[in-house]
Parts: C-alpha cells; structure tokens; sequence
C-alpha cells in the first residue's frame, strides 16, 4: 500500500500541511493546558494537579497511559470541570477549531456529552448552542490565519447513564445548525450498546446519523450489538474486529463472519491509535491492529481520540504510523478520503472537500 516515490519528505511540517479529516475527538479530551489552568482560576476549580502548564500537560499524558479505558476517563474529571459555563464552553470549542485548522484539518466531527457540562445550571441546549458558537467563532478565527475548516459536531450521550433518548432527541433538533450526528461513549463493559436502543430507533426513525464507541476496550459482541442490533454507521474505535481474523502461519489469512460483514459493507473504522495504546488495546503503535486493517483494505480511518491526553494531532499520529508501517503519501490520502467519505455530511459537499480540496492538496506532496 505504500507510496515511496514522494516529492516531499515526510516531515512533520509537510504532513501538517497535508488536508485531513477527523471524526473521532473528543471536544474535552483535547483542551490546551494553558487553557484549562485559566478556567480553573476563572471557575474557582481547585482540584488540579498543578498549575504549571508544562507539568500539567505532562500528567494528563502520564495520567492517561494506564493501559485501562476506565484509569483513562477519569482524567476528564478535570477538563470538564473547568468546562460548566457558556464562556469556557465557547473559548474551549473556538481554541479547538484554530488548533485543528493549524494541524491541517479541512474537515472534522467533535464529538462531547452535553450531560458532563450541566453542574452549574446550564440546560442541555444551552451547552450545545455555546459549542456551537465557539465552532463557528473558531472557523472565523482560521478564516483569518487562512485556514478553511469545516466543523460538525457529535452529541454523546453517556452510555452508563439513562439520557441517550434525551440527547438523540436534541441531536435530531440541532442537525440543521451543526449537529452532525449522536454517539455514545463511556465505559464499554457492562454496559452494551443495547442498553440505549430506543435512542437509536428514534435516530433511524429521523434519518438521522450515529456512531457507537464500540471494539475498544471490549470485544467482538460489543461490535456486533452496535452494528446488527443498534444499526451503527460507524465504528467508535472498532479495532477489536480484528479478534475475527486469523492468521495461518503461512501468512493465510481469515476473515470471520462479523469482520468480513464490517469490511464488505464498508463500515468506517474511527481507528484512534495512541489512545489504543494508552488504554491497553493495542501493545504499540507498531503493534496496532490498523497495520492488518489497512492490508486488508477495511475502511480504516485516523483519530486523535483526545489529543490532551495523549499528547497527540492527526499528524503526529500520521507520523507515527509512517514510522512503523512505512506509510507515504499514498496511504495518507486513502486514510484521508477514507474519511471524508464517512463523514456524517451532505454527498455532494464530500465529493467537493475530496476533489476540490484532498485530492489537489495531496497532489502538490507526491
């Protein structure tokens, strides 16, 4: 799959330059440490860690490499308790957008729990039209820097809690302002998809779009219960599908049923490798599942997940994986138009970021 007749080296400041597409990141996972430190102040938050940037960034990276999913997400106890007032909402989402368009991003779905930000007596609604003003500020702010980015946002709903209907609902009312679509998130074990289908009949009921956090920290059933039951139209993550495929020692490989269904209906798979690692679902990068997944052409993705946590952007995490399984240029378009053809966006606005604006972009590296 490689390409290694490059033009540009493949340098960070080149990969950065290259367009991208996001569609898994999380809008409290991936603050500015400076930031957080000043809302806190603002806040009256007195629960850090620290209050020295550099030593506070460096905890939320140590903090989250664990190797649980659950060790993982309690390291947002402290971003989303600096995040409870329509300013920090505003400020968070816009600093977000200028730090995604300085990365390269073109197009991305962040995706955050309006249910985490209601301790101070916001409303749902309230929360989701501040993040939505803070895009929309965030988009002007790179329109100045010459950056053209377009943001769509996931609502998540919380996946051990009973508000999944409530959100969807709220989902659906939005999706002509900026919502892109719904998800669920939080702790996989014990707590199925299936929990929460009444959310996802109404979503299907409304032509609406979602995504399931689902194969990460749990297995195959997780899956399957998000697909098959749920009706999922993406993967959260997804990487545990690779538990469906064997490999003889000859090389052979073997597809089970659930993996050969994800890749022959082209179910895009929100890969998020860095996180993978931190959460223990992939040894290391040279050791993640994508490797495999991108062989076998599955409609593999790259995320960030949370670039707070785990110190990373879309391009570093292209780097990495250029590092490990020798990727180019080449790969990095598919990774990229890979997602742009799962976004949770009109067809003809897709079509125009990848031929108008991926495919040129990539043409003037390779």
């Amino acid at each position: 799959m490689s390409d290694n007749a490059t033009t540009a080296p493949l340098t960070m400041e080149n990969i950065r330059r290259a367009p991208k597409v996001l569609l898994h990141d999380h809008l409290d996972g991936g603050l500015r440490p400076g930031t957080v430190i000043e809302l806190a102040d603002a806040l009256g938050y007195r629960d850090l860690p620290t209050t020295d940037v550099a030593e506070l960034s460096r905890w939320f990276r140590d903090a989250a490499d664990s190797g649980s999913l659950e060790s993982y997400l309690e390291t947002f106890a402290h971003t989303c308790g600096v995040m409870q007032t329509e300013e920090a909402l505003v400020r968070v989402a816009a600093e977000c957008v200028e730090d995604l368009a300085a990365d390269g991003v073109v197009y991305a779905e962040v995706r955050y729990a309006p249910e985490l930000f209601v301790e101070r007596g916001l409303t749902l609604d309230a929360v989701v039209e501040a993040v939505l003003a803070g895009f929309a500020e965030g988009e002007r702010r790179a329109a100045q820097q010459g950056k053209v980015i377009r943001m769509g946002t996931l609502l998540c709903a919380m996946r051990q809690h009973a508000r999944a209907a409530e959100i969807a609902e709220i989902a659906v009312r939005y999706r002509d302002s900026g919502v892109a679509g719904f998800d669920i998130a939080g702790p996989e074990a014990g707590f199925p998809p299936t929990r929460n289908l009444d959310a996802f009949e109404y979503l299907r009921t409304n032509n609406a779009h979602f995504t399931i956090h689902a194969g990460e920290a749990f297995g195959l059933a997780s899956i399957w219960e998000a697909i098959q039951h749920c009706g999922a139209e993406r993967l959260g993550h997804g990487v545990r599908i690779v538990d469906d495929i064997k490999r003889d020692p000859d090389g052979t490989v073997h597809l089970g049923r659930l993996a050969s269904y994800v890749r022959d209906r082209r179910i895009p798979l929100e890969i998020c490798p860095s996180s993978n690692v931190q959460t223990g679902a992939a040894a290391s990068i040279a050791d993640h599942p994508i490797g495999l997944l991108a062989d076998l052409r599955f409609r593999v993705t790259v995320n960030t997940d949370n670039r707070l946590m785990s110190g990373c952007s879309v391009s570093s995490e292209f780097a990495a994986l250029a590092e490990a399984f020798g990727y180019g240029w080449a790969d990095f378009q598919w990774f990229t138009i890979n997602a742009m053809k799962s976004a949770f966006l009109d067809f003809d606005q897709r079509l125009d970021l990848i031929n108008n604006v991926i495919k040129p972009g990539y043409a003037e590296l390779a």
